[in-house]
């Protein structure tokens, strides 16, 4: 029996056997943000907005709208994001446009906003290596209004903050949003490597004092991810006993010799918890040998493994799991919150529910948000305007608020509060018999701590933002 079911009410205790057969690898987004950093770097930008809005204007009850891409019936985007030569294996530029079409048929069943159409008029796979490519050619034909974007290498997101285009991506390329204004995601500007309640509130939970962090040495994000939980272990942990006993942030990228050494390490330190700041890939060659060297039944924290039909297919690979979503689980009770709206469009659109969808769902209801705060008369810059004006927004529940007037520049160790969340929140999903489970309150599924300057642990506050 894990620890973690002495402790999680309704969860009785299963052994899990880590089975290989036949899964669908899903990876650690965060980490391929951060592979070939020297391509990356080139996507920096000052932020500062061009106001590209153009002379061209729409008539009508809709108001003198103007802009690339606005028509007096449209309002037209371009979508652009890494479909093919995906290292990963996984769905995500077809997902997450899955996600921001679902929304605009949505929208424009009630209307649309200002009397136009919202419609994605191009799809660009940028086929991993030519984001700034295609998105240079996206501004260039300068007849789309905003972009979504959903990259594995987000090298033109500095392009687009030049040419003051609103755009929208993953959470995944949140240091390429940093200083660029007319840049938006579902999340705020984070700093990866900083000290977080949550990862010492994870361990008790699973009754575990003997914790290991991973990280993969080339990926900064990984290897900085893996430094934050051993710093946030050393803050919170002491009151609990807990103490990171194995810590690796130097693993190679795709293990190719494998993982034999460091879980021997891990047995070896008695390891009760794993926190994986890695690839699935990686993490399930950790599965497997942890199998092998007989410590199966040690659980693990994924941070991109929310994916149904993936933990499905594996059996009892991940049973007993820690799962950290994005938004509210789609296991939650969906309140008043928009998760019953995005779960009902979604099935009308022939779509299936997945992390990718919920993100692009959400960045789609951003881009509505600000064209409709900016009203009848909107141009780009007045669009970025009015959405930097937005203090708590929350996607109607599906996300824990961001303030835009602050959160595009990352809160720091020294001081987590000037451009932090107003709280520290997750989403937490534990996988039991195949399936995810919201661990807490389904009607209230966001964890919460205060953010202060003076790092003292609380027990949570479960929330619901709605």
């Amino acid at each position: 029996m894990k620890r973690s079911d002495n402790l999680l009410p309704g969860a009785p205790g299963r052994r899990r056997s880590r089975s290989p057969q036949g899964r669908r690898l899903r990876g650690l987004a965060v980490l391929v943000a951060g592979i070939l950093l020297a391509v990356t770097a080139c996507s920096n930008s000052s932020g500062k907005v061009a106001d590209t809005s153009g002379t061209g204007a729409s008539g009508g009850a809709q108001g003198t709208a103007s802009g690339p891409g606005v028509t007096d019936s449209e309002i037209r985007f371009a979508m652009l994001g890494t479909k093919s030569n995906n290292p990963l294996g996984t769905c995500i530029l077809d997902c997450f446009a899955s996600g921001v079409n679902a929304y605009f048929a949505y929208r424009n069943s009630e209307g649309g906003v200002h009397g136009r159409k919202l419609v994605v008029s191009q799809t660009v796979d940028d086929q991993l290596g030519k984001n700034q490519q295609e998105a240079l050619k996206i501004i260039s034909a300068n007849d789309t209004f905003g972009a979504f974007s959903a990259p594995l290498l987000a090298t033109g997101f500095g392009a687009f903050a030049e040419a003051g285009v609103p755009l929208y991506g993953l959470p995944a390329n949140a240091s390429d949003m940093v200083g660029k204004e007319s840049t938006f995601s579902s999340t705020g500007s984070f700093c990866i490597e900083c000290t977080q309640t949550y990862w010492s509130y994870i361990a008790k939970l699973a009754g575990a004092t003997k914790i290991a962090a991973l990280g993969i040495g080339v990926a900064a994000p990984s290897k900085n991810c893996a430094n934050g939980v051993v710093r946030s272990i050393e803050t919170f942990g002491g009151k609990f006993g807990q103490k990171v006993v194995y810590m690796n942030d130097s693993l190679p990228y795709g293990l190719p010799n494998g993982a034999g050494p460091e879980v021997t390490a891990m047995k070896n330190a008695g390891v009760q918890l794993v926190i994986g700041c890695i690839d699935l890939n990686s993490m399930k060659t950790f599965s497997q040998e942890m199998e092998r060297q007989g410590i199966g039944d040690v659980p693990m924290v994924h941070q991109n493994t929310y994916d149904q039909k993936f933990v499905a297919a594996g059996g009892d690979l991940f049973e007993g799991d820690y799962v950290l979503p994005r938004f509210r689980p789609f296991e939650a009770d969906a309140g008043s919150s928009g998760l019953k709206t995005f779960s009902a469009w979604m099935k009308k659109t022939g779509s299936e529910l997945t992390e990718y969808a919920m993100l692009g769902w959400i960045d789609a209801d951003l881009a509505f948000q600000g064209i409709k705060a900016a009203g009848p008369s909107f141009t780009r810059a007045s669009v970025i305007a009015a959405t930097n004006k937005m203090t708590n927004y929350s996607a109607d529940g599906l996300i824990d608020p961001i303030d835009w007037s602050r959160q595009h520049e990352p809160p720091t160790e020294a001081d987590p509060v000037t451009h932090g969340y107003k709280q520290e929140c997750i989403t937490l999903v534990k996988v039991h018999n195949g399936r995810f489970e919201p661990v807490g309150d389904p009607k209230k599924p966001f964890i919460c701590w205060p953010v202060t300057k003076e790092r003292t642990w609380s027990e949570p506050t479960l929330t619901n933002f709605t």
